[in-house]
This record gives C-alpha cells, structure tokens and sequence, in this order.
C-alpha cells in the first residue's frame, strides 16, 4: 500500500512539501464520522534547517495565515514533516497549500540570502586577515641585525623608523 502520494514539485534547494502523509490522516476520512478539521502532515522536500525552523514557527508565519484567511490552523515541525493543525485536505488543495508554500519559498530565500551574505563577510574578513598577516611577514623579513661596526645598511632617518602607525621604533 503506498503511504505518500505527490502533491507537487519543488525546486531541491529551496524548502518546500513534497506529499501529504497519508498514514497519519484519520481513518474515518469520507465516511459520515470523519471530523471537519485535523492534523494533516506534509513531508517537507529536505531537512529544513534551524533558522529556517524558527520562521516557520514565528510569529510572522501565524499572522501569514490569519491574512489569508486560516486564522484557526497552527503549524508544527517535527523532523522532515510539518504538522498542519486545524485544516483539512479539502482546505489544503483549495488553497492553503499555495500559502504554505508561498511562505516556505520566502522563508527559504530570506535564509539563503542571509547565508550567502554572512558567507561573503567571512570570506572579506579571511582574506584581509591573510593580506595582513602576510603584511607583518613582510615586515618581519625585511628587519636585519648588523652589529654597529659592520658595513650594513646605512643608519635610518626618524621619518623611515615610522612603523606606519605614527609611532617611533624606539
């Protein structure tokens, strides 16, 4: 017996849902005792991350929902399956399932982009500190002990002892 059915596709690198769980709806589904309103879960198209977990559960999500129209449905994450509470199939494929998967597409990019932004400041940050310490090696290399009475270099001026940081060698 198959336990998922497809109910979309979605790009791999954004998080999305891929299929609604059937083995966690109610068994009494079309039938005259079946409830109006349930849990349904929905298997996310790969592990959402942390941060992306957080907005899913944020305030921002809730009022998402209430704006369009679901004030009542509440969502969970556990694991790879997001828990839709207070819906029901008829109100996923009418709509709701658009919603989710409008806000899980925000989510994901906001995240994406906040990623590759902290990515790109790491990355400045390693390569000005590569520069800079290759700058003191440099400096390093270039600092020579001769004793007074060799024939080395010829004694500096007081504006050549400048280390670049206004201060003298003293």
């Amino acid at each position: 017996m198959e336990t998922q059915t497809r109910t979309g596709g979605t790009d791999a690198v954004a998080l999305g849902l891929g299929s609604v769980l059937v083995g966690s709806l109610p068994a009494a589904l079309m039938t005259d005792h079946a409830p109006d309103r349930y849990t349904v879960e929905a298997v996310f198209t790969r592990r959402p991350e942390r941060d992306e977990i957080k907005e899913i559960l944020g305030s921002e999500t809730k009022a998402r929902l209430a704006g369009a129209g679901y004030p009542t449905v509440e969502v969970t994450v556990s694991d790879r399956r997001l828990e839709i509470a207070n819906t029901n199939l008829e109100e996923l494929r009418d709509g709701l399932g658009s919603v989710l998967a409008d806000r899980l597409a925000q989510i994901s990019a906001a995240v994406r982009a906040r990623q590759d932004e902290a990515a790109i400041h790491f990355r400045d940050a390693a390569s000005g500190e590569q520069a800079r310490a290759a700058s003191v090696a440099a400096l390093a290399e270039s600092v020579t002990f001769h004793a007074s009475g060799d024939a080395g270099p010829a004694p500096r001026s007081e504006a050549q002892r400048q280390d670049g940081r206004g201060h003298s060698e003293r």
